[in-house]
């Protein structure tokens, strides 16, 4: 999140330019921004409290974008709502791509086989140190995740079912 703070801030005076129009600002962002924000977003465990920082980070941005709006009767600019900014910015919020990706990546790892995607993944997170000790946080979703695709092996469940059974993945 720090590294895509400095993008955006390293940007902003395009965002808010006048002389770019909004699809390519919404361009600058999508292809500048978000992939230094969502690096890594497959593997996150997202809590509903980094949720809500994406969606602010989000916001901040397209209200950079599209600018604040004016009354039309007494001609005083205000910033846009939430909902407005949702309505203007037609592709899904950054979320759902998160929530999205890590979808797929689950499929992924379902296509690829029970015991040899855990072996692989747990060779790579052993060898390396910083990791940080046991408690690490990666190690405990990865631990969670293979867990289930051991499950899924041995009973035969959809990784849909998985990754759709109370939203945890």
């Amino acid at each position: 999140m720090k590294v895509g703070n400095a993008y955006y801030y390293s940007v902003q005076n395009f965002l808010s330019s006048s002389f770019l129009s909004k699809k390519l600002k919404i361009k600058i962002y999508r292809t500048i921004i978000l992939p230094v924000v969502l690096y890594g977003c497959k593997t996150w465990s997202l809590t509903l409290r980094e949720e809500r920082r994406l969606r602010v980070f989000e916001n901040r941005v397209l209200r950079r974008v599209f600018g604040p709006k004016s009354y039309e009767v007494t001609g005083e600019w205000r910033k846009l709502h939430n909902e407005e900014l949702s309505d203007l910015y037609s592709l899904p919020n950054i979320v759902l791509v998160v929530k999205s990706r890590r979808m797929r990546w689950a499929g992924h790892l379902a296509r690829m086989g029970g015991e040899g995607c855990t072996g692989f993944w747990w060779g790579d997170l052993r060898e390396r140190d910083h990791w940080g000790g046991p408690d690490a946080d990666g190690r405990i979703i990865l631990r969670w995740i293979f867990r289930a695709w051991e499950g899924v092996v041995k009973t035969g469940w959809s990784w849909l079912r998985i990754g759709t059974g109370g939203g945890h993945l």
